[in-house]
């Protein structure tokens, strides 16, 4: 499809120096609609200045919808809240990776395509002794997932549709099982091969969780926490991470080394790493009591402290997946027993002051999915320092899905911003003798 296809409803008119030009205005499906000005440099000289890209959209997708106002969250047309509580990962994948919801045979097919993948190169195992044990794990996945191009030859050509396909599926497999090694390799423990009777989520706790020595049931409560946490965080329109994987893309690059800049870019403490934040901030307040004191605090704009885990940069209203997190929190607190775990209790009791809290709610300030999920992981005895790799693990689903979508686009093309340059002038070369301090 190309622009012209789309529903064009008017043009806007830019008038400068005397000139005016005319901008095609496109509309979508849903959502605000966008300027075209792919000709405004040419016509006029001029670029757009959009720090943060907030005002600009990218590309065009297919894949995922925001509304951050009206608090709307969708997959290819899909509520979050109705796929969180009625499906489950694996069916969310299949639904962003092709477009539609599969039925029984298509997601039994799909399920099997993915455990064909699981496994990891024995030889991978040894790059993993080549980081220090107490090496982040997201460093050693950013390494590692990069690292794969050097093993699947066969699914490096981005031009043949088949080779794109087997690539998104070795991803999505492969990423549970190299997170697991990241993590038993931080606490000396061996490594935990995959085990392909087991759902996803089973699998990932299982291989983070297990040792030889005694055999591991997988709560299912926790397995559907982590189920719907995959959901949840699977995909969330032209984020940060999203555009770093489709401005990597656009070069050529293969999708092992995409995906691998997409976690460098979701390590950010601004982007994945807000729910380590939270846990940071629980641990900073310390006890029930001093909730009172905390929440002035962060009313008081002269004070730097922030209620982490509250707010959120799209979402102007309650974040439609903390809706579901809530009820996932609160599910794992009543099977663990809140009452005999200050932490949760500390948390679970700032919650309700803050929601109850007349600044909050005329400020939007509501718990987000950071606050939610840092506290089941918590509660599940996962360390903070793997919080973000679950991240990457749910988001590479949306990732591939993202990079395929790109590459398949007819009007895809290399990325390449432009600036407002605000450095020195043309100035000619001084040599070195002739140089004064002023000049400089």
């Amino acid at each position: 499809m190309t622009m012209a296809a789309l529903k064009t409803q008017n043009v806007a008119q830019l008038s400068y120096q005397g000139k005016t030009v005319d901008l095609p205005v496109y509309f979508g499906t849903d959502g605000p609609g966008v300027l075209d000005l792919q000709g405004l440099y040419s016509a006029t000289g001029l670029f757009s200045f959009d720090p943060g890209y907030t005002s600009t959209a990218s590309c065009r997708s297919e894949i995922t919808y925001v509304d951050g106002d009206k608090g709307i969250l969708l997959y290819r047309g899909y509520p979050i809240q109705q796929l969180a509580e009625q499906s489950d990962f694996m069916e969310v994948a299949y639904l962003l990776l092709y477009g539609n919801l599969p039925t029984s045979a298509q997601k039994d097919e799909f399920v099997q395509s993915i455990n064909k993948h699981t496994l990891v190169h024995e030889q991978v195992s040894a790059f993993y002794r080549g980081f220090r044990r107490d090496a982040h794990p997201m460093a050693i996945m950013v390494g590692v997932v990069g690292a794969l191009s050097s093993f699947y030859h066969d699914s490096l050509d981005i031009q043949d549709p088949e080779q794109r396909q087997i690539a998104a599926l070795r991803l999505i497999a492969k990423m549970p099982t190299l997170a697991g090694m990241a993590y038993k390799y931080s606490i000396g423990q061996p490594f935990v091969y995959p085990q392909n009777h087991l759902s996803y989520s089973e699998n990932l706790l299982n291989m983070m969780f297990s040792t030889p020595t005694a055999p591991y049931v997988v709560n299912p409560v926790w397995s559907k926490a982590i189920d719907r946490i995959l959901i949840l965080h699977a995909d969330h329109e032209q984020n940060a991470s999203t555009s770093t994987i489709r401005l990597a893309g656009s070069s050529g690059a293969n999708p092992f080394a995409c995906i691998a800049a997409g976690i460098a870019a979701l390590w950010g403490p601004a982007h994945g790493g807000a729910n380590e934040a939270v846990l940071r901030m629980l641990d900073e307040i310390g006890h029930v009591d001093r909730i009172p004191e905390f929440i002035q605090r962060a009313k008081d704009k002269n004070d730097p402290f922030r209620l982490m885990g509250f707010g959120h940069r799209v979402y102007k209203s309650y974040d439609p997946r903390a809706f579901v997190l809530r009820q996932t929190c609160h599910e794992i607190m009543g099977e663990l027993g809140v009452k005999n775990n200050p932490a949760l209790q500390l948390a679970m009791e700032l919650e309700r002051i803050a929601l109850a809290d007349e600044y909050f709610i005329e400020k939007k300030l509501y718990p987000n999915v950071d606050f939610y999920s840092g506290i089941i992981f918590k509660a599940m005895g996962i360390p903070v320092s793997m919080f973000t790799v679950l991240f990457a693990i749910a988001r590479t689903v949306g990732w591939i899905s993202q990079w395929k979508e790109m590459i398949a686009d007819p009007m895809q093309k290399i990325g390449r911003p432009r600036q407002l340059y605000v450095g020195k002038a043309y100035r000619d070369y001084v040599p070195m003798e002739k140089r004064l301090e002023e000049n400089q």
